[in-house]
């Protein structure tokens, strides 16, 4: 493990979740939560009253997050296998991170549409789009800008809340990020 990831889940972690809005109590999906570098922060944040699902389409890398969960004694986290629609109820999710994965996705809008079914009204995505054409491009995001990504993002129905511009976790290292946090419409 490098010495960023261990400073990260023993304290920058909490102390970044914290600071976009994730509060004790909450229930939180980390969507594409790859090795847990946020699920594991996160369920100490939300604590045993809250609950995490990690949720990822790599059944390998799920089997070692359960493999560390179990290993820091972690009670809150539930770990999901995603196909393709999400499985979980409507209305049931307080926050969703998506952090670092959309650059994979050609059909983000379907991505989107899901988050926003499963996401309480009062609810809130909070997105990290790493590999746009302002932070290192790659893949699908490539050629398209933040401003892009928020209009992308707005045709399933949210609103833009805010943009945090902040150090995060991106692989095993620190990395200057903006964060974009929005709320779900009226629709």
């Amino acid at each position: 493990m490098s010495p960023d990831i261990e400073k990260w889940l023993e304290r920058d972690g909490e102390e970044f979740l914290k600071g976009i809005g994730i509060k004790e109590g909450q229930v939180v999906l980390d969507f594409g939560c790859g090795e847990g570098h946020y699920t594991l922060p996160l369920a100490k944040v939300v604590g045993q009253k809250g609950r995490v699902y990690a949720l990822d389409k790599d059944r390998e890398v799920l089997n070692k997050l359960r493999e560390l969960i179990d290993k820091m004694g972690l009670r809150n986290i539930t770990l999901l296998h995603r196909e393709t629609k999400v499985p979980l109820e409507d209305n049931s999710i307080d926050v969703v991170l998506c952090y670092d994965v959309i650059h994979y996705e050609k059909k983000r809008g379907i991505i989107y549409n899901e988050i926003y079914r499963i996401l309480k009204p009062e609810g809130f995505l909070s997105l990290y789009p790493k590999h746009c054409k302002e932070d290192n491009p790659l893949m699908e995001l490539a050629d398209m800008g933040l401003e892009d990504i928020i209009k992308e993002v707005q045709l399933s129905g949210f609103i833009l809340e805010s943009k945090l511009s902040s150090e995060c976790l991106h692989d095993d290292y620190y990395n200057k990020c903006v964060i974009l946090n929005f709320k779900k419409g009226g629709g």
